[in-house]
């Protein structure tokens, strides 16, 4: 599935149009969201945690250059090997050679968003290497041959009905039953040999470690030990914002992201990966090679996006984005999705065309409000969208609908008016039905949906009664 973010509206028209993307969006969002709000109100810390995280990414990106090059020396001096790639074309490269020099004919990969940022897949698929999603979803993805849909559950847009479709068409040996705990062992049957016969190994990294040369990866299901452990060599492929100073930085966040992410207090498997396999140890890779990738972060440092550099990748911001829960990942036609794919896609691949992702929102703010790192994910976008007018970017109808907007919003008499009318207007159209099935003139509305039927009066008109 190939989709690009020039090509928004006719994606969320596709969309909005497949009958079982809202119920497999509806089911894991809403369970997310749940977990989430319970284990944050059992965490009597979480605002303080917040705040501390926030300052230690700030701080950490005023001194990005020294942080990167302490965990570069200490790295090396553990026994990894570590390159620098600007672009991913450079990352690509680096990693296909590396293949190539190691005689690799397959690889297992642990789920990266990163991986996916560079275009892994493809880069390893076009140097003759079989990829081996290790992740659960990322191998039902793979075997459906979509990209994610979201950054951590990336296989969201598919029901359990269509997995168990996909693994009985798909497996050597498939389960008869269409149970969750049956469709697993069907993917373990189909994975497992793989995972301990690969010759090399891809995984990106939650964290890495400034004083020690360590990398961080979070999992719940074991993959990422059993994808770095039995291969001779192993890559990781990184974003340098990725960068804490110490391991007690880390801790921090490793108490907010399972948290945000999953809404659980801590993830199956966190570990710790300090250089390749020394004497006397019992497994592990003999050769490891990181490779950190930049792709305009350090554009980004000394720019008003600055603040997105402190993303730890949770997905908290799609789960509770109301249009991403109507429209799913794959209408934004990016690598990475939702609130956090609208200030990145522009940042990484240019804002001409990627010009509708920033308008995907609503300025609701319950991406901020949920963010573990406080990222003002509302005030970028807002900002994006200034940057877009000052550059000539809006169609002649989006500008003179601003210039309207700009008129009524400038006069509050005539605002008042307009929107007592339109309340009005909008009251007739519902006809006491409670639902408002078609509007003139506004048929991209109400095309998929009904909208409600407003109350009784205008907001101000409310308020006025009130007082």
């Amino acid at each position: 599935m190939k989709q690009t973010s020039h090509q928004f509206s006719e994606n969320v028209t596709r969309a909005l149009a497949e009958p079982t993307l809202k119920i497999a969006l509806d089911r894991t969002t809403t369970l997310l969201r749940t977990r989430r709000a319970k284990v944050i109100d059992a965490f009597p810390e979480y605002a303080k945690a917040r705040e501390t995280a926030q300052k230690i990414k700030d701080h950490t990106l005023d001194n990005l250059g020294h942080y990167l090059r302490q965990f570069e020396e200490n790295a090396i001096a553990s026994g990894a090997q570590v390159y620098w790639a600007a672009t991913p074309a450079e990352a690509r490269k680096t990693v296909t050679d590396i293949c190539k020099a190691e005689g690799a004919k397959t690889a297992t990969r642990v789920k990266s968003m990163l991986g996916e940022e560079i275009g892994i897949g493809e880069a390893l698929a076009d140097a003759g290497v079989e990829r081996i999603e290790t992740d659960l979803a990322e191998h039902i993805i793979q075997l459906a041959g979509d990209p994610p849909s979201h950054i951590v559950m990336p296989a969201m847009h598919k029901t359990q009905e269509q997995v168990a479709e996909l693994f009985a068409a798909k497996h050597k040996e498939p389960s008869e039953e269409q149970d969750v705990t049956s469709l697993v062992g069907s993917a373990r049957r189909e994975l497992r040999a793989k995972f301990m016969n690969a010759d090399i190994s891809i995984s990106g990294a939650n964290f890495l470690i400034a004083d020690t040369g360590s990398f961080v990866t979070v999992t719940n299901e074991g993959n990422a030990e059993l994808t770095t452990t039995p291969p001779k060599t192993h890559i990781v492929t990184v974003g340098i914002e990725k960068i804490v100073p110490s391991l007690k930085h880390a801790a921090v966040f490793l108490r907010l992201l399972s948290r945000a992410a999953i809404g659980t207090e801590i993830t199956q498997y966190t570990t710790f990966f300090n250089g390749p396999k020394r004497d006397g140890d019992r497994d592990g890779p003999e050769n490891l090679h990181i490779v950190l990738v930049d792709n305009h972060r350090s554009d980004m440092l000394s720019d008003f996006l600055r603040p997105m550099l402190r993303c730890i990748r949770c997905g908290a911001c799609m789960n509770h984005c109301p249009v991403y829960a109507a429209v799913g990942g794959h209408a934004y036609g990016a690598v990475y999705p939702g609130p956090m794919g609208s200030v990145l896609t522009p940042a990484m691949t240019g804002l001409k065309g990627s010009k509708d992702l920033p308008n995907a929102c609503t300025l609701n703010g319950r991406c901020r409000e949920v963010c573990p790192v406080n990222i003002p994910l509302t005030d970028m976008l807002r900002a994006l969208r200034a940057k877009q007018f000052d550059e000539g970017m809006p169609t002649p109808m989006t500008k003179w609908a601003l210039r309207l907007w700009g008129v009524m919003a400038t006069r509050p008499a005539l605002y008042r008016f307009g929107t007592g009318v339109s309340n009005m207007a909008l009251r007739l159209l519902a006809r006491g039905r409670g639902k408002i099935t078609s509007v003139p003139l506004a048929g991209g509305w109400t095309r998929t949906r009904d909208l409600p039927e407003p109350e009784a009066g205008t907001f101000m008109q409310q308020y006025k009664k009130r007082r």
